[in-house]
């Protein structure tokens, strides 16, 4: 039986998480493309650590444009991707915290969200969601390995504001397809085994069981 062409794979989840590793892991065993995210040649980010208040809006305006730019070429491409953390994410996690935090003015995150909502209804949701979901424990042992400068001095209770909303985001999720992954016990990265199950789980959610 012919497969139906998937367009967009998303993978969702909380900083350390394994989004980008799980999506070069899909990517090359599917022939997708990845799409990563921005944070590499985003000219806010360390200037955002520095001084949150001061630079938290354009640090959002940035990758909701960036993301954005990637879900048209995604929608007008005719290859799979697969996409290295969500349009979503920035808008019911990221701002919205910063915005409980006093570190965006209400008025920038109304301005925000209303773009948002406006670029979302535009470009549709992605065939498939993925979720990967972790303990702080697992994000803190994952962000220490990978040493980025610029998450040296995140604090325990940043990540864990973060985790409360991604719970929230993903019970309510109603887009389209959603796969939730528990991975505290899991090493996709080094373990066959456990990479082995990850693809029986995605092939089940978008080719269903022949």
């Amino acid at each position: 039986m012919e497969k139906k062409q998937i367009k967009h794979v998303a993978i969702a989840g909380n900083i350390g998480a394994g989004k980008t590793t799980l999506s070069e892991k899909l990517a090359k065993h599917y022939g997708w493309e990845v799409h990563y995210e921005d944070t590499n040649t985003n000219p806010y980010l360390s200037d955002f650590y520095n001084d949150m208040q001061r630079w938290s809006f354009n640090l959002q305006i940035y990758f909701l444009n960036s993301r954005y730019q990637q879900l048209i070429e995604i929608k007008n491409g005719n290859k799979t991707v697969i996409q290295d953390r969500t349009i979503y994410e920035d808008a019911y996690i990221f701002a919205p915290n910063l915005h409980d935090m006093g570190l965006m003015a209400k008025r920038d995150f109304e301005n925000y969200f209303t773009l948002f909502r406006t670029m979302a209804d535009q470009v549709g949701a992605p065939d498939l969601m993925i979720y990967l979901k972790a303990s702080i424990s697992t994000l803190v042992s994952h962000i220490q390995t990978r040493g980025r400068d610029y998450e040296g001095n995140m604090s325990l209770d940043y990540l864990k504001r973060l985790n409360d909303k991604y719970e929230r985001w993903i019970s309510n999720y109603t887009n389209g397809k959603l796969l939730v992954i528990e991975t505290d016990n899991m090493d996709f990265k080094n373990n066959p085994e456990d990479f082995g199950k990850i693809i029986n789980m995605v092939d089940s959610e978008l080719y269903g069981l022949f």
